[in-house]
């Protein structure tokens, strides 16, 4: 595939290094101003607020104008103010969290249009830090997995579209397509310092069966599920009903993904008796507290959970529950931080903004997004340089040895 479509090439706000730096500078500072408020008709002529807020928003306002001025008459050539004014309000959203785009109403349209499942995947799931795409987990067998794609790659460009200039809803699009299709990947690793071309073809990628082990002479259930789904969610729940009694559990959520925080909810319910699971909060979205229900509680077994930096998304409110809580030790890395609810709203020239409205937060508060989960027992993982040498597959694994070390000392219930 090239461009944002399967079907060919889509035009992209696209503009030069310098407007890039320059827009996003000044978007930033009219964010800091203002608040997304002011997009939104909280400010200016929409709406006003009293005293200084007012008067520092109308001064930010003039700074804009002046800066977009003087781009426009003293700039090296006449720019297109359309690029310009497109970039800045991309910066802008970008500032607010990985989650957060502005779609132009061309990137809007293809949006839109995109099926919203069916394609073909390369395998990767994906967010941005630093305003570019990463790598936040592999799904094992699949085509960025051969291709040995790891978490903390950064992608610099995707069918020679930089992701910097990338919404991150298109950037995800890009990488779906037909069956058999290609895309081409511009890939930043660890300790590289130039970016590897990696071309990947799509295919329809079955998900790796539940990882399911016994240890320490059967006393120590071990359960990977992978992605969160409702089935694999289900599937856990029969395991822990059928295997679960006499065992203690060790939870392996390293690496794993979705896109249903509820799942994670409810994944944390299994072993979590009463109290606070979770809570959603925003500036306009009424608070929401998710307790757990004394009913789908499956063990009070002695638990301990196994979470990495591709720890991502329902994986982290339960690692979250589980740690707050105390109800078992959390032992590993900090997780990615992902765990948020987005709004799309339409722009009166047919562009959008998908604004992240609420964030998920664990038991004590903490906002998954911004802080990530931090494990209760720190282990460092092997280090990336040591991760990319070709003896990777002899190395030992320092995080599930510690949590076997750590249930093997509790005394099963």
């Amino acid at each position: 595939m090239s461009g944002l479509h399967p079907q060919g090439p889509q035009p992209v706000v696209c503009v030069s290094r310098f407007f890039q730096r320059l827009v996003f500078v000044i978007s930033l500072s009219v964010f800091a101003a203002l608040g997304f408020g002011y997009l939104l008709g909280q400010f200016g002529w929409f709406g006003v607020h009293a005293g200084s807020e007012q008067d520092g928003a109308y001064r930010q306002m003039r700074v804009y104008a002046e800066v977009l001025k003087k781009i426009q008459t003293d700039y090296v050539t006449t720019p297109s103010m359309k690029d310009v004014t497109d970039g800045a309000l991309h910066g802008l959203l970008n500032s607010l969290d990985p989650d957060s785009s502005y779609l132009s109403a061309t990137e809007y349209k293809i949006y839109k249009e995109h099926p919203a499942s069916g394609d073909a995947q390369v395998g990767i799931t994906l967010s941005k830090r630093f305003g570019s795409a990463a790598v936040v987990s592999v799904v094992p067998g699949s085509p960025a997995d051969k291709a040995h794609l790891s978490d903390g790659d950064v992608i610099e460009s995707i069918d020679n579209q930089s992701t910097f200039e990338l919404s991150l809803a298109l950037a995800r699009m890009m990488l779906e397509g037909k069956p058999g299709t290609t895309v081409t990947l511009s890939v930043f690793r660890p300790f590289k310092t130039d970016p590897d071309k990696v071309t990947l073809t799509r295919t329809v990628t079955t998900l790796p069966a539940i990882g399911e082990e016994q240890y320490e002479n059967s006393s120590i259930l071990y359960l990977k599920p992978g992605v969160l789904t409702v089935e694999r969610v289900n599937e856990i729940g029969a395991k822990l009903k059928a295997d679960g009694k006499g065992h203690k559990i060790l939870l392996d959520l390293r690496d794993s993904t979705g896109d249903d925080p509820q799942l994670g909810i409810r994944l944390a319910n299994f072993f979590i008796k009463q109290g606070t699971l979770a809570t959603l909060q925003g500036q306009k979205v009424t608070q929401q507290t998710f307790t757990a229900d004394p009913a789908l509680c499956i063990t009070d077994a002695p638990l301990a959970v196994l979470v990495n930096r591709g720890t991502y998304g329902p994986a982290e409110i339960t690692a979250a529950a589980i740690a707050d809580d105390k109800r078992g030790d959390v032992v590993g890395e900090h997780t990615f931080g992902e765990d948020s609810v987005q709004k799309t709203i339409d722009l009166p020239d047919g562009g959008a903004l998908l604004l992240t409205v609420a964030k998920y937060q664990s038991p004590s508060g903490n906002k998954i997004q911004d802080n990530t989960v931090a494990p209760t027992v720190a282990v460092d993982q092997t280090s990336d340089e040591d991760q990319f040498a070709p003896a990777a597959v002899n190395k030992t694994d320092a995080i599930l040895d510690k949590g076997l070390a750590l249930l093997k000392a509790k005394t099963a219930s």
